[in-house]
């Protein structure tokens, strides 16, 4: 019963809508799942993780913007890549924010190859990318400001979103939200909870 409790506190989550506010201005707002019923059945039963983010500022615009992972296993990162950089697109029109909102999309899941696939959608582009996992069907996409109530700020890196699966307890029971929600030594989750493998995404803005 307690493992029952646990999952549903953390899926209460998947269809609110979050907003976090920096210091500077810079605010994130994030949906999860979807506002229609049916397609959000269909998204939790094909596994797909979808979510929204939404940041706005007045000094957004004319800012660059570069997300990028590193792959923690067994406590170690043994990968930490660029996802995208605005600056290096090789299109003009998509180096710099052209208004004072930038959206972004995130859909994942895994696939039968243990591979997390991973697409991240703008408005006017989408990058998709594939990375090595273990064969387990926990893994879940978290928002790290949302959780931590973390400050985003310009001009410096701020951790965005983490792919983790959760903490085993002795008697069984799984919690995610724990890991999502213990503070700023993210790196360090592997260690702390055991955790196989995780992913780590951070971003820039400036």
């Amino acid at each position: 019963m307690k493992k029952n409790i646990l999952i549903l506190t953390c899926l209460i989550l998947s269809n609110l809508s979050i907003g976090q506010k920096s210091e500077n201005g810079l605010k994130l707002i994030s949906d999860y799942s979807s506002d229609n019923p049916e397609i959000s059945d269909i998204l939790d039963f094909e596994e797909i993780q979808y979510l929204k983010l939404k940041f706005i500022g007045k000094e957004l615009s004319d800012k660059s913007y570069k997300l990028t992972v590193k792959e923690i296993w067994d406590g170690k990162i043994v990968r930490d890549t660029t996802v995208f950089d605005s600056k290096n697109l090789g299109l003009a029109q998509f180096e710099k924010v052209n208004d004072t909102i930038l959206r972004l999309k995130v859909i994942s899941k895994l696939t039968h190859k243990n591979k997390l696939r991973m697409t991240f959608k703008f408005p006017r582009f989408s990058i998709t990318k594939e990375y090595d996992a273990i064969e387990s069907h926990d893994y879940s996409l978290r928002n790290i400001p949302d959780e931590n109530n973390f400050a985003i700020k310009y001009n410096e890196k701020f951790y965005l979103l983490a792919y983790i699966l959760p903490y085993e307890r002795e008697d069984g029971s799984k919690s995610w939200c724990e890991v999502g929600t213990s503070g700023k030594e993210i790196e360090k989750w592997g260690e702390k909870f055991g955790i196989k493998h995780y992913l780590l995404f951070e971003m820039l803005i400036e």
